[in-house]
């Protein structure tokens, strides 16, 4: 199989087929963010990074027969995080049209298309015209411990809901971990004061979406362990809330590899979409 990435970043979908042991030939990933190109070259070294979405085009790809493309267009314009929500027309969103002339050039097999489920449905509605297809949307709250809710826009047979797991935050936190940040007594101090209304106090539940700046949609979320010490999630929790291996490399400073994870997929919705491929 051929596979071609949209806005790759660390390599989630390529983390999915390898999990499903789909053979893949040749992955194709257009990605810019330098720490993403990183992290997929540490663990998938044989990637070909192409660039920029906007430079790409079907004379890459003469060679090949593209199987699959996939991609996630950013979401900084769609998302009920953004008050201005320009939507499609923004600055950064506007980039789903690339999605779409690429998909149209190069005619894959079978596609997927990802994007928030907070975004207005007029922007829903073009993006359901212009593919073709109508999106199901998916939880990750199914798979994993993380409520994350969005829209996936794909041409694979029978894709349906996955089984709900019923993992829950406790279900994956270790409360013998402490703290993995340092932080100052006037730092915790600030934070318990305003854990009302700045902060996230998440003990045992679901953890909120946590976005490409790592942390959840709205705030930094904070354990309580027994001795009441208040802590971060660990890289490891935040790892498992989108389903990432543990043994998933990711040689950077802890707020840089959060950055990527809150920005990617989660790994067992995307496996579990890319198991009704049928055999090529």
């Amino acid at each position: 199989m051929n596979v071609l990435s949209l806005f790759d970043g660390m390599s989630c979908g390529q983390i999915a087929l390898d999990k499903l042991g789909i053979k893949v030939d040749n992955y194709f990933a257009s990605e810019i963010k330098k720490t993403a190109i990183k992290v997929t070259k540490d663990n998938y070294p044989n990637t070909k990074h192409i660039g920029s979405v906007e430079f790409v085009t079907k004379e890459m790809f003469c060679d090949y027969k593209i199987d699959l493309l996939i991609g996630g267009s950013p979401c900084q314009d769609l998302t009920i995080i953004n008050n201005k929500k320009d939507g499609l027309n923004g600055d950064k969103s506007r980039l789903f049209y690339e999605y779409l002339r690429v998909l149209n050039e190069i005619k894959p097999k079978y596609f997927l298309l990802e994007n928030v489920a907070s975004m207005k449905n007029s922007d829903k509605n073009t993006i359901t015209e212009l593919l073709g297809v109508e999106p199901i949307l998916i939880n990750s709250d199914l798979v994993s411990a993380q409520h994350r809710r969005r829209y996936y826009w794909t041409n694979i047979p029978n894709v349906k809901h996955p089984k709900d797991k019923n993992i829950l935050l406790k279900d994956i936190v270790n409360y013998d971990n402490g703290r993995e940040e340092k932080m100052s007594d006037k730092k915790i101090a600030f934070i318990e004061r305003k854990l009302p209304t700045m902060y996230v106090r998440v003990d045992g539940d679901k953890s909120l979406p946590i976005t490409a700046r790592g942390y959840s949609a709205w705030n930094t979320q904070f354990i309580t362990l027994p001795n009441g010490e208040l802590r971060d999630l660990t890289l490891s929790e935040y790892k498992e809330l989108q389903t990432i291996p543990s043994s998933y490399k990711m040689d950077l400073i802890k707020s840089k590899a959060t950055d990527l994870i809150g920005d990617g997929w989660t790994v067992d919705v995307i496996a579990h979409i890319f198991n009704n491929i049928p055999p090529m």
